[in-house]
């Protein structure tokens, strides 16, 4: 399984500073151990070339009682091997042990190894069988026979492996001195990274969708010469613009607001005016014609209708405001009943269906409002949904939260309506609803209401299935 790398930048330059260590030790220790072992078996070679083959010389005089006939090992060291090879067959082999000459099996292999060795008084090296890694080298004699030196290589491969060890030791224990030193330095060089990261994190948690956003003051020390100092200065800078665009949007909105409240408040006398004028003309004792008394009667209606949009946009334009609501104990097991009753009353063609807790379920906040927003998701139904739709007032109540749904089988909302349902002059069908009096507020008071009280207004819905929830902190 392949180890996966790692993520953090700190992990990537603190992996990457140590194999580039790793593979400077390693370009190192290969080196030098090549250098050491060229350089014993030249010394290696040195030794060869001083004995001139003496050694291999005496060995064709044949053992005698007489010692000047015995090979000549005077000078030779320990486990020196020598040979005579005659037309480029081996006649005699022997090596050294404790000063005196022990002669030698040798193989076919080894025979065959010694009879492929030039004669060019150069060093070679091969394989024994009976003594292992020898260097060795080849002269002519003076008899027409090649005379083989050699001295065991062991010494030099013990040498070179000792330094390996060495080395590997000494590079293993500096890498992970640089590891550890590596991880703590690039931790302090990213110092200043990770404060940027922090702050963007902090703004990212900041609600920017609305209201008034304090935004955090500026990055220090941010080094233009630095890569993570132009970072934190291009951050400062977009912090900058961020908060610009904030403060212009929030200007807006406030300007928007005290519009759309001073408007509310100024439509109110002129809507009143005329609503009581047309109701005054209606009761006129006299003969009012057709046409006059239709036409009070929809001056009337429209006053009304305008009444209920003034007013709507009143209170939104408070709950924008942040106004405060009432904090009082609400029964809401008993507001729901309420709200139910009035719904089925003004809409006895739909079922409604009540799902309630044995206990009363309480909570704090403003009734009125409250009820307001309930009664609307009830009105919501009844108006969208066609006689005969079964419409479902749940409540739930549990350490986290109240839960309000109400759900309903109707044909649900279409697709391009369920992100915008809780905006504000939202309407699915236009002409019905002007025709029914909808002013396209309502589902934006519920959701207004509820946020006013720190709870959430959520809805799902598809063809046969549409719930509204509310939640409601305990």
């Amino acid at each position: 399984m392949r180890r996966p790398l790692p993520r953090t930048l700190r992990g990537q330059l603190t992996a990457g500073l140590v194999a580039l260590l790793a593979l400077a030790c390693l370009a190192v220790g290969v080196t030098t151990a090549l250098a050491l072992r060229g350089f014993l078996m030249g010394r290696l070679d040195e030794q060869l070339s001083a004995s001139g083959g003496r050694f291999a010389a005496s060995l064709e005089h044949e053992a005698t009682p007489d010692a000047d006939n015995r090979p000549d090992t005077r000078g030779q060291a320990e486990s020196t091997f020598g040979a005579r090879l005659l037309n480029g067959t081996v006649t005699q082999a022997a090596v050294v042990v404790d000063a005196t000459d022990r002669p030698l099996a040798l193989t076919p292999g080894d025979r065959h190894a010694l009879a492929g060795i030039p004669a060019d008084a150069h060093g070679h090296s091969i394989r024994l069988a009976a003594l292992g890694a020898y260097r060795v080298t080849a002269v002519r004699g003076d008899d027409q026979d090649t005379l083989i030196t050699g001295l065991p290589l062991h010494p030099v491969e013990e040498t070179v492996h000792r330094l390996e060890a060495v080395e590997a030791g000494l590079f293993a224990a500096a890498l992970v001195v640089t590891g550890v030193a590596g991880a703590l330095w690039v931790r302090v060089s990213l110092r200043p990274l990770q404060r940027v990261t922090a702050r963007a994190a902090e703004v990212a948690g900041l609600p920017l969708a609305s209201g008034e956003v304090a935004m955090p003051g500026p990055l220090p020390d941010t080094d233009p010469r630095t890569e993570v100092g132009q970072v934190g200065s291009a951050l400062n800078h977009m912090l900058g613009h961020v908060e610009g665009a904030l403060t212009q949007r929030q200007a807006s909105e406030e300007r928007l607001r005290h519009f759309a409240a001073d408007a509310s408040h100024e439509l109110r006398t002129p809507v009143a005016n005329i609503r009581g004028h047309a109701e005054l003309a209606l009761r006129h004792r006299g003969p009012v014609p057709g046409e006059v008394r239709h036409a009070l009667e929809r001056i009337d209606g429209e006053s009304r209708r305008m009444t209920r949009l003034v007013d709507d946009l009143l209170l939104l334009a408070r709950l924008d405001a942040g106004r405060p609501l009432e904090h009082e104990p609400v029964d809401l097991t008993l507001l729901i009943l309420n709200a139910t009753e009035d719904a089925r009353a003004a809409s006895p063609g739909h079922r409604w269906l009540l799902d309630l807790p044995g206990e009363p379920v309480t909570v704090t906040g403003d009734a009125h409002r409250l009820q307001q927003a309930i009664g609307n998701l009830l009105a919501n139904a009844r108006t969208h949904t066609p006689p005969g739709t079964e419409v479902t007032v749940a409540l739930t109540a549990g350490r986290s939260g109240v839960a309000v749904r109400v759900s309903d089988n109707g044909p649900g909302i279409p697709p391009e309506l369920r992100p915008e349902v809780f905006g504000r002059f939202v309407r699915a069908d236009h002409a019905r609803s002007r025709s029914t009096g909808s002013t396209g507020l309502g589902l934006a008071i519920v959701r207004a209401v509820i946020t006013a009280h720190g709870g959430a207004a959520t809805v799902t819905s598809g063809p046969g299935h549409t719930v509204f929830r509310l939640t409601l902190p305990a």
